[in-house]
């Protein structure tokens, strides 16, 4: 391949054509600093807005400073990345930045993790030349995201994300000049939209523009109840991401630490998302065989294929832009929504006390959770099946705030029933996941035999869209994985095109699934982060002494003394829900 040569602060590389100067500083361990840049060469994006002027760099020859992350290196090209008329311009930008930015660092959810407030840090900046008139915008609060535009720095990160990489094109930049702002369509609030409520805007906004919507105090509030039942589910990426804001290597398992700090928050039953992970295949899975057998039958009214539906913002997706496809979804709730259902019928019943003095609360990867958990479907008389939704990052702030020193604690053990789970249900928290550990019980109950196999690697991977085949029973079965919205929507449109055909597809809306979610700890789209979480969940899979949904015991038991059978009128009353068709704009 052919390189251009370039000189960075007196170290020579070869790059190859097209590199901006910020990747080839980067290649040789030179920090520019960015705010507006986005690293998403592995979605198959670039981010080159250039619209923050923080990475400018001084070039040889040239009599204005280039923006690093938007320049194309030239053949001898020579740059200074720290000379003094590069550190003046960039000093300058940040006062800039901040002359229109309040000042309430101490009470902003991002104080600690933002990008702005790091590099005013590391500039040394103590004051700001730089005065006038802030703008100022109303708060929109949607069931899970809340947008505060007078933060915005308009380094349209979330812009690029929304559009490009999940293919919703609800965010772009509007205005001119002071009045410039990043905005929904006609400058509506995000819930009259057809945002997703994914979180990934809310993942790569480098300030506190765009937050998850808080709801530990809701919590704690009910917490401290003592006519309450407060009981908590985790779901299986939280676990192999919560390490980190306590400074443990990404990929670390903190499954017992996280159930230990959950009692000293003062939970009064800690129970597992996983369970309902094995609830969700045993339903979805013997709709898939349902489907399967009749389409072989002959019955034109079975539509295949069967997609998954654990992703919230996935069917929130489809309702909006594929409402014509809506008998595609499997009619199965998420885990989540089963486990509330679940908790508050039989685990309440068990436990002798009314639904509506049970809090369910749910700790997720997932900012669509907080949604999906308010939809009017998921609630008997006006009480949720799930009352509140924390994400990752709120459990961790939590934890924080309680001074739990969350590295030294014992690990702790789920309580029972609704704590037992098996390697199946741990990787739904990876892209593919959900899929192999459906292929794993309808190969078994579709054949009555063992599998001689378990470990579908032909499902697993980083790439958007991967399709395989698989032999259930005595069909091929041709199956989709997709990972990221902007994916879905290419991989639905060839299909209601009639171009595509498969039996069954999962689709996560987050870069490698859940592990990837709009809720864990910020990880900017790096890929080898999110891989080594991934790893981390196929690792407790492996160690799991039950490996497939339909062997887990207390999930026979459930079925045996209170739902009857996977299908059967009592389990689709408590587990299946129904789509609706929204508008688009």
């Amino acid at each position: 391949m052919t390189t251009v040569n370039i000189t960075i602060d007196n170290k020579v590389t070869a790059v190859p054509p097209g590199t901006t100067i910020l990747e080839a500083a980067q290649g040789l361990g030179i920090g520019i600093p960015t705010l507006c840049h986005l690293d998403l060469h592995t979605m198959e994006v670039k981010n080159q807005p250039a619209s923050c002027r923080v990475c400018v760099v001084e070039v040889e020859g040239r009599r204005n400073l280039a923006p690093a992350c938007a320049t194309p290196v030239a053949e001898g090209m020579v740059v200074k990345s720290h000379s003094p008329r590069v550190l003046v311009a960039r000093k300058a930008v940040l006062e800039l930045l901040l002359s229109d930015h309040p000042r309430d660092c101490l009470v902003c959810a991002k104080s600690g993790q933002c990008g702005l407030q790091d590099l005013a840090e590391k500039f040394g900046l103590r004051e700001v030349r730089f005065q006038g008139t802030i703008s100022t915008y109303p708060k929109d609060h949607s069931p899970a995201i809340v947008r505060d535009m007078d933060k915005c720095i308009m380094c349209r990160r979330c812009e690029t994300m929304c559009n490009q990489v999940q293919g919703c094109k609800v965010l772009t930049g509007v205005n001119r000049g002071f009045d410039s702002v990043v905005a929904p369509p006609y400058d509506l609030p995000l819930g009259e939209t057809v945002c997703t409520n994914c979180g990934q805007c809310v993942a790569v906004c480098p300030v506190g523009a765009l937050m998850e919507k808080d709801q530990t105090a809701e919590v704690l509030a009910a917490l401290a109840d003592p006519e309450k039942v407060v009981v908590v589910q985790t779901a299986p990426a939280v676990r192999a991401a919560l390490g980190e804001p306590f400074g443990m290597e990404p990929g670390t398992l903190v499954t017992g630490k996280m159930v230990s700090a959950l009692r000293e928050l003062g939970f009064d039953h800690v129970f597992d998302t996983n369970f309902t992970a094995d609830l969700t295949i045993m339903e979805e899975g013997s709709e898939l065989l349902d489907r399967l057998n009749r389409h072989l039958a002959g019955d034109e009214s079975v539509k295949l294929p069967i997609l998954t539906s654990c992703c919230p913002a996935w069917v929130k997706f489809f309702e909006h832009q594929f409402p014509d496809l809506l008998h595609l979804p499997s009619t199965a709730k998420s885990p989540q929504q089963m486990f509330g259902a679940v908790a508050k019928s039989f685990f309440a019943e068990t436990i002798g006390i009314p639904r509506e003095k049970m809090v369910v609360v749910s700790i997720m990867p997932c900012l669509a959770k907080k949604f999906e958990a308010a939809r009017p479907e998921f609630a008997v008389g006006g009480n949720p099946d799930v009352d509140y939704v924390l994400s990752t990052r709120e459990l961790a702030r939590m934890i924080r705030g309680a001074n739990i020193d969350f590295a030294t604690l014992a690990d702790g053990e789920f309580d029972q029933p609704l704590g037992e789970s098996t390697g199946a249900a741990v990787i739904f928290g990876a892209t593919g996941g959900v899929l192999e550990a459906a292929v794993r019980t309808a190969c078994e109950v579709a054949t009555g035999r063992e599998l001689p196999r378990i470990d579908f690697q032909e499902l697993r991977g980083v790439e958007g869209v991967r399709s395989a085949t698989v032999k259930v029973g005595e069909v091929e079965l041709k199956v989709g994985v997709v990972h990221k919205l902007g994916n879905a929507r290419t991989l639905m449109e060839r299909i209601r095109a009639g171009e595509e055909e498969f039996h069954a597809i999962e689709v996560m809306s987050c870069p490698g699934g859940c592990i990837g979610g709009g809720g864990q700890p910020y990880h900017q789209g790096r890929e080898e982060l999110l891989e080594m979480r991934t790893a981390a969940l196929y690792r407790d899979d492996c160690g799991k002494p039950l490996r497939k949904s339909h062997e887990n015991p207390h999930i026979q038991e459930l079925y045996r003394t209170f739902l009857g059978e996977p299908l059967g009128e009592k389990a689709h009353e408590l587990l299946h829900t129904h789509y609706q068709a929204r508008p688009g704009l």
